[in-house]
């Protein structure tokens, strides 16, 4: 027994390391270059294998091109895995899946729906869709996979669950977590780059996470539907906002939130009927400004934005849809927005300033001892003032004149003398 744990022992020790990366989210060049350039360093950092786990409702396919490239040009096994339960490997990840040296699913998982879809919502050129099934032909070709179903995933975009894929060779194992994964395919062949073979080594191998660079991955998140929208909305608002009470910081960052956004509709199947949407209802909250209250034009804004949120992405394309909560909360906050907070900003934009002659011979009271500095009110408005004598707390003074942002008081003449009023200050004392 103690030979035998000593064996055991020894072989986890000497076993090679797996190196576990996420492709979460849209895939983009962010994703791109971090798998990539992970997959490629494998084999320097003495990996026994790759493991990639898939949840993405695709993106771009230049992106998707460059991960399977790496992938099949890897000397190092590159076991794909669509985990956890729930997730996806639609579009570009049926590619990513369908390359890997292993490709397997956690039940309750999907894979398909890999037509091309252009910006404008529409299917691409017939050009491009044949192209795209070629490439992923080509792939479970090089795999051994079930190319018939990589051709109807991709011209009639049929999406089948974990179990199907199974039963149709689409992919290897269906694995429930990765411990249970990595300890089933223990031992296989499986293909590498230049026609060879490597055996596995993966139960006791342990497993190492290597993440996406924290500011990569935070621009990588930016790009989800939800946050897409969210961004192009708050951007606008932010940029009218500054357009009707200039100061420069929150057009600033609208116009970064604006760009950010711009950049996600790109790598996201966009339909144009709901950037139109969009910018109507801007245009009708911007009409609502010119009328006190909320109006039939920011009712119909509110209308706009919510039409725009359901219609601003292909809908066929899984999971690449605005969350219903999040387009209400937008279309609630953005008419409360440009209806009250708006409109109560370029009000006070509008009240007159008082100039230095309109302070001049004003009364305000000392609200913070005059020694020879305070603080004085006029009216609701409290000011730094100075004084040539000291002047106690609740007097009355005079204005006599204005250094920029600070007055020059003396005490009003119903006062009486400074020293009388002192003295009057010292007596109650």
């Amino acid at each position: 027994m103690l030979l035998t744990a000593g064996a055991r022992a020894g072989a986890q020790q000497s076993a090679e390391p797996v190196i576990q990366l996420d492709a979460t989210g849209v895939v983009d060049p962010f994703m791109a270059s971090y798998i990539t350039s992970k997959v490629e360093d494998a084999k320097g950092l003495g990996a026994g294998a790759v493991l990639i786990l898939i949840d993405t409702p695709g993106g771009l396919s230049s992106s998707m091109r460059e991960i399977t490239q790496a992938i099949l040009n890897s000397e190092v096994p590159v076991i794909t895995y669509v985990s956890p339960s729930g997730a996806r490997a639609a579009s570009a990840g049926t590619f990513i899946l369908m390359s890997g040296s292993i490709a397997a699913m956690a039940p309750g998982t999907n894979v398909g729906a890999a037509h091309p879809v252009g910006v404008s919502g529409a299917v691409s050129q017939e050009k491009v869709t044949n192209d795209a099934a070629a490439s992923l032909v080509a792939i479970a070709e090089a795999r051994d996979r079930n190319t018939e179903f990589a051709e109807m995933a991709v011209k009639e975009s049929v999406s089948i669950s974990a179990e199907e894929a199974l039963n149709q060779d689409v992919i290897d194992l269906i694995a429930d977590d990765t411990a249970t994964l990595l300890d089933s395919i223990n031992g296989t062949s499986v293909p590498v780059a230049g026609g060879g073979e490597v055996t596995l080594q993966t139960s006791a191998a342990p497993v190492i996470r290597e993440d996406m660079n924290p500011f990569i991955g935070f621009l990588h998140n930016l790009l989800s539907p939800d946050i897409a929208f969210v961004f192009f909305w708050l951007g606008l608002a932010l940029l009218i906002l500054e357009i009707f009470v200039p100061g420069g910081i929150m057009g600033t960052i609208g116009a970064i939130m604006l760009v950010l956004a711009v950049v996600a509709f790109g790598m996201l199947p966009v339909q144009l009927i709901g950037v139109a949407f969009l910018f109507a209802s801007v245009v009708l909250f911007i009409i609502e400004l010119k009328n006190p209250g909320i109006g039939a034009p920011a009712i119909a804004g509110a209308v706009c934005l919510v039409l725009g949120g359901l219609t601003l992405f292909d809908r066929s394309v899984p999971n690449a849809t605005v969350s219903p909560w999040v387009i209400a909360a937008m279309a609630i906050l953005t008419t409360a927005f440009f209806g009250f907070i708006v409109q109560a900003a370029i009000k006070m934009r509008r009240v007159p300033v008082r100039s230095e002659t309109d302070l001049r011979g004003a009364e305000a009271v000392v609200v913070r001892t005059l020694d020879p500095s305070g603080t004085v009110r006029i009216a609701s408005e409290e000011w730094s003032a100075v004084a040539d004598t000291r002047i106690e707390e609740g007097v009355t003074v005079r204005v006599t004149a204005v250094n920029g942002l600070q007055l020059k008081v003396e005490p009003s003449p119903e006062q009486g003398p400074p020293e009388a009023h002192s003295a009057h200050r010292e007596e109650g004392n």
